[in-house]
C-alpha cells in the first residue's frame, strides 16, 4: 500500500512540475524588473564572451602571423613575407572545408539578429550563432579583411534569445531581448556603451522606444563594464588632440566630405556584391569560394599588409602620424577590395570595423590632399579622420547616431561629435536617397528578402494567402453544358465558381449572377462554362503575404480570388475574399499593437485594482 501511495505521488509530481514551471515562467517574463536583472546578468556573459573571442584571435594571429604581442594585426608592421603570402590562402581553403565536414547544415542559412528581429520575431538558433562564431574566428584569424562584429552580436544576440525562448517571452519581448544582446557585443567590443545601445535600437530594434531603454541600456552597460574589468578601460583609439577649435565655416567642410563618403560605402557595397555575382557566373561552387579569395587576398597582402584584419591598429597608426597621398590613396583602393573580396567570397565577419578604417583612410587622404590649398587645414587633420570615419561606416553599417556616439565616447570632446554629425548626416542622407539600403539590408535585397531593417515586418509574412485559403472552393470544368452549371448551383448558393480545364488547371471565374442572367436564356443551350469563364490570370499564389494578396485585389477588382499551388502548377488549392483579408490583416494590426503597447500580460506584476 506504501508502494502505491508513493506512485501515485510520483505521477502526480510528474504532472505538476511542467504546470509548475510554466507559471514561473510566466510570472518572471511578467516582471519588468526580472526582465531587466536577466539582461544585466546576459550582458556581462556576453562581455566575458567578447572579450574571450578577442583574446582568442590575437593569440591566432600571434601563431599564424608572427606579431608580436599587443600589436594588431592590421598595423602591417614586421609581418613576414610568406606568412602575407600563405596564411590568407590557407585560411581560405580551411573555411572552404567546414561545409564538407558539417554535411546537415550545409544549406541552412543563419538567421542574424537584424533578419530574427525582422522576421521570426527574435527567435535565433544558438547551435547556429556558434557555427557562424567558428566561421568568423577562422576568417579573422587568418587575416580577411573584415571585422569580428558580426560574431560578436550573434552570440551575444542568440544567446538572449535563446533564454528569452526558455522563458517564453512574448514576441516584442524577445525582440527586445535579441537587440539587448547585440548592444552588450558592441559595447563590449569598442567600450562604448552608449554606442552599443544605439547599435542595437537603429539596427536590431529597428526604433527607440522607451520600453526597451532599460534592458537594452543595461545590458550593454554591463557587458562595458566586464570588459573594462579584464581588459582595462583605454578607448579603443587613442586620438590626441583631435581639434584645435571648430569655426563656423569647418561644418559646411565637413559636410563636404561626406558625400564622397557616401560614394565610398556605395562603392564598397556594391563592390562586394559584384565580387559575388561574379564568382556565380564563372559557376564556382560556393564551398571553393573561400579558397580563391584567400589567394587573392595574399597577393594584395603582399604589397598591402595592412588590408589585413579588421583595421584597429591601421587607424591607430594614421591617428599616431601622417603619410605621403599617394599611398594613402594605393591603400584606400586595396582595403576597399579586400573587403569586397572577403565578403563576396565567403570570409565570415562584419564590416563595422573594416568601414572605420576605410572612413579613416578617406579621411587622411583628404586632409593631406586639403595642405595643398589651405596649409591652415594641417591642425584639422585628427578631424578629417573622425569625420571620415564616422560618416563611410554611416554610410555602410547604416546607423548614424551610433556612429557619433562612438566618436563621441573616443574622443570626450562634445565638439568634436557635432562636426562628425555634420558629415554623418550628408552620408547617410545621399546613401539612403540613392542607394536605399545599409550593408545588412542590402544582403538581404540580394537574397530576395525585401526588408528595410529591423522593423518587425514577421506577421505579415506568416498572413500568406495559403495560411488564409479557404479550401472549400467550388470548381466546374470548362465543358460543363451552362444548363447543368444552373442546376448544380442554383442563384443565390454561391457567387462564383471557379473553371478548370480537363488537366484541372485554373481557367478562369465564373460570376453566378452572370451564369443566371435572363439576358443569355435564348443562347443557353449552346453555352458552356469555359465560355463565361473570365480572368485566367487573376489569382493568388500561396506565399503572397496579406498586403501582397490586398493589392491584388485591388488590380484586379474581383471580390474573391482563388489561390492556386504554384506559378506552373495551376491546381487550385483554396480561394480568399477580399472581405476575409481585410478582416485578417485588421485583426493582426490590432493584436500586434497590443503587443507594443501591453506592459503586462495574464501574470501582470502591477497592483491589481
Amino acid at each position: 500500500m506504501r508502494f502505491t501511495s508513493d506512485a501515485r505521488k510520483e505521477r502526480l509530481l510528474r504532472l505538476i512540475r511542467p504546470g509548475a514551471n510554466l507559471l514561473v515562467r510566466h510570472r518572471l517574463r511578467g516582471s519588468q524588473g526580472t526582465l531587466i536583472a536577466f539582461c544585466a546578468c546576459l550582458g556581462a556573459a556576453v562581455g566575458i564572451v567578447v572579450v574571450a573571442l578577442h583574446a582568442a584571435v590575437s593569440w591566432l594571429h600571434i601563431i599564424d602571423f608572427g606579431l608580436p604581442p599587443d600589436h594588431y594585426l592590421s598595423a602591417g608592421l614586421d609581418i613576414e613575407l610568406i606568412r602575407l603570402a600563405i596564411v590568407p590562402t590557407l585560411g581560405g581553403i580551411l573555411l572552404a572545408l567546414l561545409p564538407l565536414l558539417d554535411r546537415r547544415s550545409r544549406h541552412r542559412e543563419i538567421v542574424d539578429p537584424i533578419e530574427a528581429n525582422a522576421l521570426y520575431g527574435g527567435r535565433m538558433s544558438f547551435v547556429d550563432s556558434l557555427r557562424l562564431v567558428a566561421a568568423t574566428v577562422i576568417s579573422n584569424a587568418s587575416g580577411a579583411s573584415l571585422g569580428m562584429e558580426a560574431a560578436y552580436s550573434q552570440i551575444g544576440s542568440g544567446l538572449l534569445s535563446s533564454v528569452g525562448q526558455w522563458l517564453r517571452l512574448r514576441r516584442a519581448d524577445l525582440r527586445v531581448f535579441v537587440a539587448a544582446g547585440a548592444a552588450a557585443a558592441i559595447a563590449a567590443a569598442f567600450n562604448a556603451p552608449l554606442a552599443g545601445a544605439f547599435y542595437a535600437y537603429e539596427l536590431v530594434l529597428g526604433s527607440y522606444s522607451p520600453g526597451a531603454l532599460a534592458q537594452v541600456a543595461t545590458a550593454a552597460l554591463t557587458g562595458t563594464v566586464v570588459m573594462r574589468l579584464t581588459a582595462g578601460a583605454a578607448p579603443i583609439f587613442l586620438v590626441h588632440q583631435p581639434s584645435a577649435g571648430l569655426h563656423p565655416w569647418d561644418y559646411p567642410l565637413f559636410a563636404l566630405l561626406g558625400v564622397g563618403a557616401a560614394v565610398i560605402g556605395i562603392a564598397t557595397m556594391r563592390a562586394a556584391t559584384g565580387c559575388e555575382q561574379a564568382l556565380a557566373r564563372l559557376k564556382i561552387p560556393p564551398w571553393l569560394r573561400p579558397a580563391i579569395g584567400g589567394a587573392l587576398l595574399s597577393l594584395i597582402a603582399v604589397a598591402f599588409p595592412q588590408v589585413l584584419g579588421s583595421g584597429h591598429g591601421g587607424i591607430q597608426l594614421l591617428f599616431d602620424g601622417s603619410a605621403l597621398l599617394p599611398p594613402l590613396v594605393l591603400l584606400l583602393l586595396a582595403k576597399l577590395a579586400g573587403s569586397a573580396i572577403s565578403i563576396g567570397t565567403g570570409f565570415r565577419g562584419g564590416l563595422f570595423s573594416s568601414s572605420l578604417f576605410l572612413g579613416c583612410l578617406y579621411g587622411a587622404s583628404l586632409s593631406q590632399a586639403a595642405l595643398f590649398f589651405g596649409p591652415w587645414l594641417a591642425s584639422q587633420q585628427d578631424m578629417f579622420l573622425l569625420v571620415g570615419m564616422g560618416a563611410v561606416a554611416a554610410s555602410i553599417v547604416g546607423a548614424p547616431v551610433t556612429m557619433v556616439l562612438l566618436v563621441l565616447e573616443v574622443t570626450g570632446d562634445y565638439e568634436v561629435a557635432l562636426g562628425v554629425l555634420a558629415g554623418v548626416i550628408t552620408a547617410a542622407t545621399i546613401t539612403r536617397y540613392n542607394f536605399g539600403y545599409s550593408f545588412a539590408t542590402w544582403r538581404f535585397h540580394q537574397r530576395g528578402k525585401l526588408i528595410r531593417g529591423a522593423h518587425d515586418v514577421g506577421w505579415v509574412s506568416n498572413l500568406s494567402a495559403g495560411r488564409m485559403a479557404r479550401s472549400d472552393a467550388k470548381t466546374v470544368t470548362t465543358d460543363t453544358p451552362l444548363l447543368r452549371l444552373r442546376e448544380q448551383v442554383p442563384l443565390g448558393s454561391r457567387s462564383h465558381v471557379y473553371a478548370v480545364d480537363d488537366k484541372g488547371c485554373y481557367a478562369g471565374l465564373i460570376e453566378m449572377a452572370i451564369a443566371h442572367d435572363p439576358d443569355i436564356d435564348d443562347a443557353a443551350a449552346g453555352l458552356v462554362a469555359g465560355d463565361l469563364a473570365r480572368g485566367r490570370e487573376s489569382f493568388l499564389l500561396p506565399e503572397m503575404d496579406v498586403r501582397a494578396v490586398l493589392t491584388r485585389f485591388e488590380e484586379t477588382e474581383k471580390e474573391a480570388l482563388p489561390v492556386l499551388a504554384g506559378a506552373d502548377d495551376r491546381r487550385i488549392i483554396g480561394y480568399v475574399s477580399e472581405a476575409y483579408a481585410l478582416r485578417r490583416y485588421s485583426q493582426e494590426l490590432e493584436r500586434h499593437h497590443n503587443e507594443q503597447v501591453s506592459e503586462r500580460d495574464l501574470f501582470g506584476s502591477g497592483p491589481e485594482r
